[in-house]
């Protein structure tokens, strides 16, 4: 019995060796030598290559092509990675050689428009978890850089009146106000660009 409530309070010879065994277990590892080095490197060179190569094949034959079939255009030059996460419904227009990084974020309010509008100038770059909320119009200029976190939305989301948002209701017309980034604007990560904002 005193054995048993030694190993229950980790006490006892029998405790301080199984912890060292524990111990020694994690230091364990696969020998890197001048004779094994090779076949790791082989090893590693090959996973590389059959990472990119299913990274690239996602793209191409599937996270693209969905993407592209919820725009009313896209330039020539276009790169993207993950497929955005799109809600709603939008007129989506994007430019030459834009560039989106990770997964960017798209939501449409169709509340006032049935086709809120996101124009994406040539040659500008979207962060991963860019966030953008449209209810009407956002118009990101040519040679933008919009980094990663940063969140830009022309309406506020919900009422400011706690009794019309308890009812369901969202922002009202009159509160939804285009933004516009003109050309050569770079956003830092984490900033948020608000309602009627012009840059």
């Amino acid at each position: 019995m005193k054995l048993v409530r030694n190993i229950k309070r980790g006490e006892g010879p029998y405790c301080t060796g199984l912890k060292r065994l524990a111990r020694q277990g994690l230091s364990l590892h696969l020998p890197v030598n001048r004779a094994t080095r090779p076949l790791w490197r082989l090893c590693y060179g090959l996973h590389v290559t059959l990472r990119e190569t299913w990274i690239w094949l996602r793209r191409f034959c599937w996270n693209e092509p969905l993407f592209r079939s919820q725009c009313e255009s896209v330039g020539n030059g276009f790169q993207m990675e993950e497929l955005p996460y799109l809600q709603g419904q939008g007129r989506i227009v994007v430019g030459a050689r834009v560039r989106f990084s990770g997964k960017p974020q798209f939501a449409f309010n169709n509340r006032h428009f049935d086709a809120p509008e996101l124009i994406i100038g040539d040659d500008t770059f979207l962060g991963h978890h860019a966030d953008f909320r449209i209810a009407k119009s956002l118009r990101i200029g040519r040679h933008c850089l919009i980094a990663g976190g940063v969140t830009i939305a022309d309406y506020d989301g919900h009422p400011l009146q706690a009794e019309t948002r308890r009812s369901g209701q969202t922002s009202p017309l009159a509160e939804v106000r285009p933004v516009s980034i003109g050309d050569d604007v770079w956003i830092g990560s984490g900033a948020v660009v608000l309602k009627g904002v012009t840059v």
